[in-house]
């Protein structure tokens, strides 16, 4: 009953968070709906029995928060000063969030208690039971693994192009040129000379 009733909490946040990402003005708002989207779904996933999704969830898309919150700002060349002196307009969705995100751990755990920590069973009966870090690894890595590089290559381009749009050149910073150093030959980086014995080179 307990699981049940934690469900439906957490999938009610969960969709009604995610529709604020895309529905405020506010890119720190946008970014405080997000995490708690994010936990939400990592909750999710604890009553499922995919404890280790929702470690993969919590550890790298909450951790990357920072990373997405710092292109955002980038992109939209925020005012730090203005951002520093509106911070008390940020603390009641902030502590709005804060609570969320408190009451969702309390209650995954509370129904993982009254459940017994029984998990899901990932193996069919009869078989050893296998762990959820295996089994994906089995699945990944053997049914979708062309899908599973292609993804990865797809992030890495992604990477590249956020790079790329938020690199700002500035006029009187040294920068270093590969092409001059791997073009430059030895008569350019090579200087004889002929000292004579005991004077020195002058």
């Amino acid at each position: 009953m307990v699981a049940a009733i934690a469900w439906w909490v957490l999938s009610i946040i969960a969709v009604a968070s995610a529709f604020a990402v895309i529905s405020v003005r506010n890119p720190v708002h946008s970014v405080l709906f997000l995490i708690l989207t994010f936990f939400t779904s990592a909750g999710l996933f604890v009553l499922l029995g995919a404890e280790f999704l929702a470690m993969l969830l919590v550890v790298v898309y909450v951790g990357a928060v920072a990373v997405l919150f710092l292109f955002v700002v980038m992109m939209l060349d925020v005012d730090f000063v203005e951002l520093k002196q509106g911070f008390l307009n940020y603390l009641p969705v902030g502590a709005l969030v804060a609570f969320a995100l408190m009451a969702e751990i309390g209650l995954v755990a509370s129904a993982a208690s009254s459940a017994g920590g029984a998990p899901i069973a990932l193996a069919p009966e009869g078989e050893a039971p296998v762990t959820n870090a295996q089994a994906i690894g089995e699945v990944l890595y053997t049914d979708y693994l062309l899908l599973f590089q292609m993804a990865g290559l797809i992030l890495l381009v992604a990477m590249i192009g956020a790079i790329v749009l938020t690199l700002r050149h500035r006029p009187g910073v040294k920068k270093q040129d590969i092409a001059a150093q791997v073009g430059r030959r030895r008569s350019e980086a090579v200087e004889l000379k002929d000292v004579t014995p005991g004077q020195g080179i002058g």
